[in-house]
């Protein structure tokens, strides 16, 4: 019985421990299950939905997150956009940090935050943010560019003149011209500056910021210079009239005559491009030695207009004149009987003298135009263009836009250098290529200093010739032609001008090799196809002109294709296009001055092709462009 007794106990025992155990295993169990749940919570909670705003430094960081639900009520908002490689930001950031502190004890204070724009880059594309650091002042939402000095002390004044209840925005100095004042204004200012933009075009967009500084600074300017814009996209007819077809279009007007603006698009640039616009197109010369100079030492045709008085009915015309012309040329009046006498002229009289460098037995040394009640404004500036270039001019990069635009080009390269101990070697090469250029009026000779012109010579295939002088002749269309490396003199530069007379030459065309398989819904085009592909006056071409670097014309490539699949039927249609980097476009009716440039070419009119206008380049804007313009698409079209 004992041990019967002794064994229940045991086995008691044991059942009691067992359930200890399971107890305290439930109780672990039950403890872990809570710990992952809480564990579950507090990372649920950390995670959050991302609108939970960090401060660093004192310094809130907003995101494309929690940048508006921060922003919501807020009032005033010191804002600076910065990218973490940026070494102006990096230097910036203890004295933002100070502004931070100095801002937050300020009664109310005022939040001072930091957006990281490559990261929040919604944001920054929002506020238009291209540089950094970019500061800014948020004022109900509303952004207030901050341009001043990256100080404490300047940026808090700022900071806390915006914060104060009655401020606002002062007024545009950029005046907002509509069908209703546009005539008056434009009609009634000696000079002023009108932008013709699009609300939507990014172009303008980037622009505003730089044409309001500028238009600041001009309106008191004594006297001022008014600047001005017109959205074309609502005053539609003013537009039209001045035949604006892009944004940002801008143009001067005097006294409402139109001309061109060729200047910059930043703040300075404009202000000191019309300032000089502000001032007369001609600066007057009193003493002969200044117009001797000219002569003497000058690059240039010099330029001058003789007359009694600025009352002289000649004067005002010649002055009208020369405004449409004033970046072309340089020009110069005078009043005085002795510059007169200098220049064997009347008052009434207008003289073109070639300097000293450039006169030869072949042509006169100068001409004169005599300005009469019947003389129109064009005749005067045909005369200066007519006669400012020399039978045999030096042609630089300097000049190259505004005296050797006209085709044929005869140029003779080689080291041109008209200082004292290289004249002598220069004037050698050039008496030769005037021995030419007198026999064939029809064409324009120049030379040119071979190290100006190192990429041309290597377009020319002269670049290795190994001659002192190379030839080439830049053609209409485009084409370029070269003179095959040979001893130079005037007999061998007479029977090259002759064989190019002639159409003996063949021109030079830098071009891909040929595709060997083309028939992919996109046709690739080199140099030594465009004529047989694009030019071809059976079908209508759409061709698209890249360069494999361009960011643009990697992001459209898959819509492009698709556009090619799209119109694959159409037998008449062709989708292509060209790398603008590795071949010639022997027309020169398809400029490009970016990338990608998008031109239509109708079957019907090769020589004027439409361009794509617009930064939409999708499928569909593609599609009604090349619908719009077509001349050879079939009315039922499968895969359309």
């Amino acid at each position: 019985m004992k041990k019967v007794a002794l064994l229940l106990v045991v086995l008691l025992g044991v059942a009691h421990f067992a359930t200890l155990s399971r107890c305290e295993d439930d109780v672990a169990e039950e403890k872990e299950d809570s710990d992952d749940e809480h564990s579950d919570d507090e990372e649920e909670e950390e995670e959050g939905d991302g609108t939970e705003v960090k401060e660093e430094n004192g310094v809130l960081v907003l995101t494309n997150n929690n940048y508006d639900t921060f922003m919501e009520g807020r009032d005033t908002v010191l804002i600076e956009f910065y990218a973490p490689w940026c070494g102006h930001c990096k230097q910036f950031a203890p004295e933002y940090e100070k502004i931070a502190q100095t801002l937050k004890e300020n009664d109310p204070p005022i939040p001072v935050a930091k957006v990281d724009a490559t990261v929040a880059s919604d944001i920054a594309s929002r506020f238009e943010v291209s540089g950094y650091p970019t500061i800014k002042i948020m004022k109900n939402g509303e952004a207030v560019d901050y341009d001043g000095e990256r100080t404490e002390k300047a940026i808090v004044a700022r900071v806390k003149e915006v914060a104060q209840p009655d401020w606002k925005p002062p007024p545009e100095s950029t005046l907002v011209l509509t069908k209703d004042n546009f005539d008056e204004t434009v009609n009634n200012a000696d000079i002023i500056l009108v932008e013709f933009y699009a609300p939507w075009c990014g172009h303008c967009k980037r622009l505003a910021p730089e044409y309001e500084k500028a238009a600041k600074e001009l309106s008191m300017r004594s006297p001022p210079i008014p600047l001005a814009k017109v959205d074309a996209t609502v005053e539609s007819e003013i537009a039209t009239r001045f035949d604006v077809t892009g944004y940002p279009t801008i143009k001067i007007f005097r006294k409402g005559k139109m001309f061109d603006y060729n200047g910059p698009r930043e703040q300075h640039g404009i202000v000191d491009y019309m300032s000089e616009q502000a001032g007369p197109p001609s600066k007057q010369v009193q003493a002969v030695k200044q117009v001797q100079e000219l002569i003497k030492d000058g690059d240039d045709a010099v330029i001058v207009g003789v007359f009694s008085s600025e009352q002289d009915a000649a004067y005002e015309l010649y002055i009208e004149a020369c405004n449409a012309l004033r970046e072309d040329f340089t020009f110069r009046h005078s009043f005085s009987s002795e510059v007169a006498k200098l220049l064997k002229a009347s008052p009434g009289q207008i003289v073109i003298v070639k300097p000293e460098k450039f006169r030869s037995k072949h042509e006169p040394a100068s001409h004169t135009l005599s300005v009469e009640g019947a003389t129109l404004v064009s005749e005067v500036q045909e005369f200066f263009k007519k006669h400012v270039t020399p039978l045999v001019g030096h042609r630089k990069p300097s000049n190259d836009a505004k005296r050797y635009t006209k085709r044929p080009l005869v140029v003779v390269y080689y080291g041109v250098d008209f200082s004292f101990d290289f004249r002598k070697a220069t004037q050698f090469w050039r008496s030769k290529v005037l021995e030419v250029a007198k026999d064939f009026p029809e064409y324009t000779f120049a030379i040119g200093d071979e190290e100006d012109y190192a990429e041309e010579l290597k377009s020319l295939g002269l670049s290795d010739s190994g001659e002192e002088v190379n030839v080439g002749i830049l053609a209409e269309g485009g084409k370029k032609f070269a003179m095959q490396p040979e001893e130079f003199d005037a007999d061998v530069l007479r029977d090259f001008v002759m064989a190019f007379k002639k159409g003996k030459l063949k021109p030079i065309i830098k071009s891909q090799p040929v595709p060997k398989n083309n028939k992919g819904p996109v046709k690739v085009v080199v140099g030594k196809t465009f004529d047989d592909i694009v030019m071809d006056t059976q079908k209508d071409v759409l061709i698209e002109f890249y360069a494999p670097w361009c960011g643009h014309c990697k992001k459209l490539e898959p819509d492009y294709l698709a556009l090619g699949k799209k119109y694959k039927g159409e037998k008449n249609l062709v989708i292509a296009k060209m790398d603008s980097t590795a071949n010639d476009v022997p027309h020169e009716s398809y400029t490009t001055e970016g990338f990608p440039t998008i031109y239509f070419a109708p079957s019907n009119s090769k020589q004027s092709p439409i361009k794509f206008e617009g930064g939409d380049r999708t499928v569909e804007a593609l599609s009604k462009f090349l619908e719009e313009h077509a001349t050879k698409l079939s009315q039922k079209r499968d895969e359309l």
